[in-house]
């Protein structure tokens, strides 16, 4: 059974804020990679806007919205407040009402997410969120560490998915080192499935360690796009598009 492939606009629109003006047109990129075979758009947009704005949302949930088969996925800190045209992170979920939101816990000053929940502590808070997003027919999922007694409360608060974080993953492939790391990925995949826990994963996943890292059972599907944005520009997009999805068959 193929992965679906989500793929993450927010470098896209980070070369766009890069100058005045619209290029590359980020709805434009999304289009393009649907065409080309996509199964879902990724955005994580933060309260600096430093990537994916406020004004891109709506855009984008309405091309999505054209395609039967395209999955919208926001991502991001479910407890970004408002800032300036930022509505705040929930409120923005609800105006746009995506496929999925996948709830992240980093902070505002982090470059890029790098770990997962610690439902220990932010569980009760997350509860009513997820139940929220939930009544509103978003599919909720979290964002996560290959740990199974976290796994266990992501299913206990209401999850409906878990993203796993492949970022060590990934780090750790590049020296060969990545077995150990891989293996518990894999026994978080067989425990999610057997709770009832839908498995997505993603961070610096490419495809060097895609092939290795399709050996975790029952994912559901990936999100890419800081190494699908460096292949397009290597390969083209269209061939990038075509080796990711070869992949994920």
């Amino acid at each position: 059974m193929s992965v679906a492939l989500s793929i993450n606009l927010n470098k896209i629109a980070l070369i766009r804020n890069s100058r005045p003006g619209n290029n590359p047109d980020v709805q434009e990129y999304a289009q393009q990679c649907i065409d080309l075979g996509c199964q879902g758009i990724t955005v994580h947009p933060r309260p600096d806007q430093r990537h994916i704005r406020v004004s891109d949302i709506a855009p984008l949930t309405g091309l999505c919205r054209q395609h039967a088969d395209i999955e919208f996925n926001i991502e991001g800190n479910p407890l970004e407040g408002a800032l300036g045209d930022y509505p705040g992170f929930i409120t923005l979920v609800e105006q746009a009402l995506p496929d999925q939101c996948t709830l992240v816990p980093d902070s505002s000053d982090q470059p890029t997410s790098d770990h997962g929940f610690d439902l220990t502590k932010t569980g009760a808070l997350l509860r009513p969120i997820i139940e929220n997003l939930k009544q509103r027919g978003v599919r909720v999922s979290l964002f996560m560490d290959p740990d199974l007694e976290q796994i266990k409360l992501a299913k206990a608060v209401g999850a409906d998915r878990i993203e796993l974080y492949t970022g060590p993953f990934a780090n750790a492939f590049v020296d060969g080192g990545h077995e150990k790391l891989l293996a518990q990925h894999i026994a978080a995949g067989q425990l999610a499935n057997s709770i009832g826990l839908g498995i997505n994963a993603g961070h610096d996943l490419n495809l060097n360690n895609l092939p290795a890292y399709r050996s975790v059972p029952h994912l559901t599907e990936v999100s890419i796009g800081h190494a699908f944005t460096l292949d397009s520009l290597q390969m083209s997009i269209d061939k990038a598009m075509e080796c990711y999805l070869s992949a994920l068959a």
